[in-house]
Order: C-alpha cells, then structure tokens, then sequence
C-alpha cells in the first residue's frame, strides 16, 4: 500500500497548514473566547479553494479528492477547531448533496457561491425530538400547487445564524416512513423562517449554531433536492461523508493537543529537569502519537474508499468512532502533562478539550457509529 501523497494533495496540505499556521492560530483562542463566527477567515478558505475541494473546476471547485479534503480539514483543525466544523458543514452536508443530489440549475445556483466562500450553508436534519432517531421528522412539507410550504423546528443547526442557504428535510408523506422524507434548499430570507439565539456551547464555539423555527415558509419546486421521498437517503449518504470530516476535526484537535503538550513538556522543569524526561510523561506522549498516527490511517482509508467510489460508510464510522475518542484521550493527556496551567485558559489545552467533546456527538454518536459499524460487519 502507497502512503504517499500525491503532489496535488501535498499542495493542498501545505496550502490549509500555512494558511492554519499564519492566520487561523493566532486568532483560535480570541474566536473561542468571543464566539464569533470568523468570517474573515471563512473567506479566505474559500479564496484558497479550500471550501470546494471536492466540488468539480466547473462549478467553482478545486475539483479534487476526498484524501485532498481530509487532510486540508485536519490542518484547519489543528489550529481551530471552530473554523474546521464550520468549513465541514460548507463542504461535507451542503456542497457534496448539491453536487451528487442536485440538477444543474441547482449545481449553477449555489455550488460556485458556496465554493468560494461568498455564500454559506447549513444543514438541518436533527430536531429537537429527532437526533439520533433521524426518521422521526417533525416538520413537514405540504404541497400547495407549485409551491410546497414547510413548517416545524430544527435543532443545532451549525452556521444557521450566519448561513444563506439551509437543507432541510421534512416529512412529505407520514405514511411512508423514512421513504416519506424529501429534502429542500431554503433560501435562510424566506419568509416565515427565523432563527434563534445562538447556543451557548461547552466548545468550538466560534461555529455558531442556533435551532431554525419554519412557519409555513414557502418555496417552489425546484427548491426541492432529488426526487421526493429521497430525502432520508439523501442524508444518510451526507452524513456518511460528513463522518469523514468529523473524523479529519477530531485528527485535528487531537494533533494540537500532542503537539502543544510535547513542547511544554520540553520546557516545563520539575525537580531539575524537563517534565519530558520522566518516565510518566514519555509514556503519555508516547500513546497520544501512536493514536494519532492509528488515527489517520483509519482517516485516510474512509477517504480512499469513497475516492473509488465502492460502498465506504464502515469506512467512515469506525474512523469517526475510533479518531472522536483518540481526540478525547488526546486533550485529557495533555490537560494532565499541563497541570494546572492545563486548567486555565491562559493555555490552549483546555479549549482543546472542550473542543474535543462535540466530536463524540454531532454526525452520530459514538453509540451510533458502532451501532453502523456491527450491523455491516454481521452483513459481511
């Protein structure tokens, strides 16, 4: 097996890192701290192409690769953890369903916008009863002549305070179950749609999220995304990509938080000497990098196999599962290795752990993931 980049993905590696390490890192704890979405940044992203990766040059994008994708995200990551969610949302659950899903007055319409960074999108699936029970849509869509009007409430929704174009999924016939879900592109000015104040979250809080209240918010037909009843595949096939972005977010944090605890642990001196010369510390930093390194093998495998274009959803789960939970064990360490340093926010690994956390959540739980992960294993 060939573990090499290629040279267009090393570019794009190397473009994410210096644009992380000049302007992201030096700005990740002022967004945490002020939990503003970074708008500057989230402009250059897409100035650099970093927003369209896996979107084709004819519609905006960089036309590349989910490998390309997967390490850029973990650049953008590394440095913050905010920015990355915020960027997987754009790429992973709003670019990529337009792309496979859409038809080209829809690809036309919002790929080049989104690709470049000038418009901004969310994706609502989750409701307030309706997480990791995805089928038990509450919001429903109504056909009215031309038109269809939808009304019912989302929750969490990630860049919905700042975002232009939503995806939403309703119900469009109860009696079909989950084949009953069809999907929609809601301009975020129609009327009858409002959104609510921001969350006020344990971390990445510079993604800002809010729940989104629909009241009879009417849109026509062609704002419909494939055909309907499609919409719940629709978003599982979403979330199956977006898993990979997650697992790229967690790789991330979880690199920051080594990183940021080896050179402490280089610098920091107890009874005369580094803290990185005892035993205890070797053995922590020792288990974090060989983590990590598992970690993106798995991440790179989830990429590869959707680059082939075979069936890759395992894939993507047990990378989410296994690199969400190395991200966890990574920022506990290095909270450690700080000490009380680690506790206070005049340091960065204590964001990192806060950052951390979410990655066990959104896009499927932990339990989910092996829920997937058990049922395509029995099928083998």
């Amino acid at each position: 097996m060939n573990f090499d980049l290629s040279p267009e993905q090393k570019l794009i590696r190397d473009t994410a890192r210096d644009l992380a390490t000049r302007e992201i890192l030096p700005r990740a704890a002022e967004i945490d701290r002020t939990h503003q979405f970074p708008k500057e940044i989230f402009n250059r992203l897409g100035e650099l192409g970093l927003l369209g990766v896996m979107v084709p040059e004819a519609w905006g994008g960089a036309g590349l690769d989910a490998l390309s994708y997967a390490v850029a995200l973990e650049e953008i990551a590394r440095a913050c953890a905010s920015t990355a969610v915020a960027m997987s949302v754009q790429c992973s659950l709003v670019c990529a369903p337009i792309l496979h899903e859409g038809d080209d007055a829809q690809r036309a319409r919002w790929l080049p916008d989104l690709a470049s960074g000038r418009k901004i999108g969310c994706f609502a699936l989750s409701e307030p009863e309706a997480g990791s029970d995805a089928k038990a849509q509450r919001t429903r869509a109504v056909k009215d002549g031309g038109q269809w009007r939808l009304s019912g409430t989302k929750n969490f929704i990630t860049n919905a305070p700042v975002a232009d174009v939503m995806l939403v999924f309703a119900t469009t016939d109860a009696a079909k179950g989950s084949r009953g879900i069809s999907a929609f592109l809601v301009p975020m000015d129609t009327p009858g749609l409002k959104v609510g104040k921001d969350d006020d979250k344990l971390g990445i809080r510079g993604a800002r999220s809010a729940q989104v209240f629909l009241t009879d918010c009417a849109v026509g037909d062609d704002a419909r995304l494939g055909p309907e009843g499609e919409g719940f595949k629709i978003a599982m096939r979403a979330l199956d990509g977006g898993r990979i972005g997650v697992a790229a977010q967690a790789l991330g944090i979880a690199r920051a938080a080594f990183e940021d605890a080896t050179r402490y642990a280089l610098e920091r001196k107890t009874f005369g000497q580094p803290i990185a010369e005892h035993q205890a510390i070797q053995f922590k930093l020792a288990d974090m990098r060989t983590e990590i390194d598992a970690a993106r093998l798995l991440l790179w495998r989830a990429a590869v196999s959707k680059d082939r274009g075979g069936a890759y959803g395992r894939d993507a789960s047990m990378a989410k599962l296994f690199n969400s939970e190395v991200a966890n064990r990574a920022a506990k360490e290095a909270v450690q290795i700080f000490g009380g340093n680690g506790y206070v926010e005049d340091f960065p690994v204590e964001r990192h752990f806060r950052d951390a956390k979410i990655t066990e959540i959104y896009e499927g739980t932990s339990e989910i993931q092996r829920l997937v992960i058990a049922s395509a294993l029995l099928k083998e």
